[in-house]
């Protein structure tokens, strides 16, 4: 009788070594699953050093409509990287620099650079797009790209009218940290 349970362990524990280690399977064929490439995602749509880009889609049964849907995504999807690399470099920039009131700085520096990102919105490129069609539904597809030195002009000019602002700011010096963050940026790719 031990000699059956043996045996019998035996076996269970040889087929499921058999069975297990059939190497390794592609994921592809195993889940029945297949990689689809997603419109405008090639590396002259990423962001580098010199500009911010985005990309967007929108459906809808009218092409004026998805148009508009896939402009606002990417507008606000470039916004986002825009308002976070700004962010990171206003952080830095304080922490290099003693500046009067630190907190008071960043925050009104921030909700002037949030307004000089929505002008510059307004002119965003268009550097590619495409449009599908499917059962009477329009898929448009958008990239859009705004340069690193129309937001560093805007933020420069800009400061340059809030005379408390520009007490405490040295525009060498944040366009230096904002040059090593769009570096940073590059470098991800």
């Amino acid at each position: 009788m031990k000699k059956i349970v043996i045996t019998s362990f035996m076996l269970a524990a040889v087929l499921m070594l058999v069975t297990n280690c059939g190497g390794p399977k592609k994921l592809e064929k195993q889940a029945g699953m297949e990689e689809v490439t997603l419109p405008l995602s090639g590396k002259e749509y990423q962001s580098d050093k010199e500009f911010y880009r985005a990309k967007g889609s929108g459906k809808s049964p009218d092409i004026a409509t998805a148009k508009k849907i896939a402009l606002n995504n990417a507008k606000a999807e470039i916004a986002g990287l825009i308002n976070s690399t700004i962010k990171t470099v206003t952080d830095n920039y304080v922490n290099q620099r003693s500046v009067a009131d630190a907190q008071d700085f960043e925050s009104k520096f921030e909700s002037l650079t949030r307004e000089v990102v929505n002008q510059q919105l307004v002119d965003v490129s268009i550097i590619g797009e495409k449009l599908f069609q499917k059962d009477k539904t329009y898929e448009y597809w958008v990239a859009i790209e705004v340069s690193k030195k129309a937001i560093l002009d805007g933020i420069n000019n800009s400061i340059s009218k809030n005379q408390k602002l520009a007490i405490d700011y040295d525009k060498k010096k944040f366009e230096e940290i904002y040059n090593q963050e769009m570096q940073k940026m590059e470098q991800q790719k």
